[in-house]
């Protein structure tokens, strides 16, 4: 069962409760996982290490352990993390067990940024994992994916529908890895209650099509019973791969309870 944590924050003098779960699973075909993912506010990441051997693990971990160290530095913004980032690649390039010139692990998640009293999500993405946010009812994909299929789409080349089954659908375009860092795409979004984030590797994509997930998050109002539930549903569908996600929701604190309440702003 996934811990579902809190904070509390105040947006425009209006005091919001934000309440988060995530969790990761080997699946039912691989024999590791090279998935990692840090949820700790205000940074809440999932990594899908790529690579021979322990190579995608690698990629992954030291990823998440450098902005572990952001997190914990008290500066969560672009510039702190491309500077992660960066450490990370190093970290990667140098590791003993990083063999494989294709190692590197894909990044997305959103982090709660203020300056004064203004306060916005910001997403960023490098990669082919996914931010998604429910709001109004409606499912909207933030990230777009740096993969073959997507440029293909993307030209009109190919429709959604085709890219399911295409031969080209795992490769990537973009990736943390041993080589330069190409800076991640941000995308900035308001805060308003009611509005909830999920967070995955293609291992839920895979097996979830958006309406799945939108459904699962109709059904489960806290983000632990929703993460429990997508996981559940994606290895019933097969667990082709690593499955990894984070929800994170935003409430009125009026609305909510928060029996386990993480830290306090």
């Amino acid at each position: 069962m996934a811990e579902t944590k809190t904070h509390r924050v105040t947006v425009a003098q209006r005091p919001l409760l934000l309440s988060w779960a995530g969790v990761t699973d080997l699946g039912r075909r691989r024999e590791t996982n090279q998935d990692a993912f840090l949820a700790e506010f205000p940074l809440f990441i999932v990594a899908d290490g790529m690579g021979g051997h322990a190579g995608g693990e690698i990629a992954s971990r030291s990823t998440v352990e450098r902005l572990q160290a952001v997190v914990s530095s008290g500066d969560v913004s672009g510039p702190s993390i491309e500077k992660a980032l960066e450490l990370a690649v190093g970290d990667i390039a140098d590791h003993p067990e990083t063999t494989d010139e294709g190692t590197g692990t894909t990044l997305t998640g959103v982090y709660f940024h203020t300056e004064g009293e203004d306060a916005q999500w910001v997403a960023l993405n490098i990669g082919d994992s996914r931010v998604y946010l429910l709001r109004d009812e409606r499912l909207v994909q933030v990230t777009t994916d740096h993969s073959v299929v997507q440029e293909l789409i993307t030209a009109g080349k190919l429709s959604p529908e085709e890219a399911e089954g295409h031969p080209y659908s795992n490769v990537i375009t973009r990736a943390v890895g041993a080589s330069e860092l190409t800076a991640p795409d941000y995308v900035t979004i308001d805060v308003r209650p009611g509005d909830r984030f999920v967070i995955c590797s293609d291992g839920l994509t895979k097996e979830l099509t958006d309406y799945g997930i939108q459904h699962f998050l109709r059904e489960n109002s806290d983000p632990g019973d929703g993460v429990d539930a997508m996981l559940a549903a994606a290895l019933e569908n097969g667990g082709r791969d690593n499955v990894t996600l984070i929800i994170v929701k935003v409430s009125d604190e009026d609305d909510s309870s928060s029996p386990d309440e993480d830290t306090a702003q």
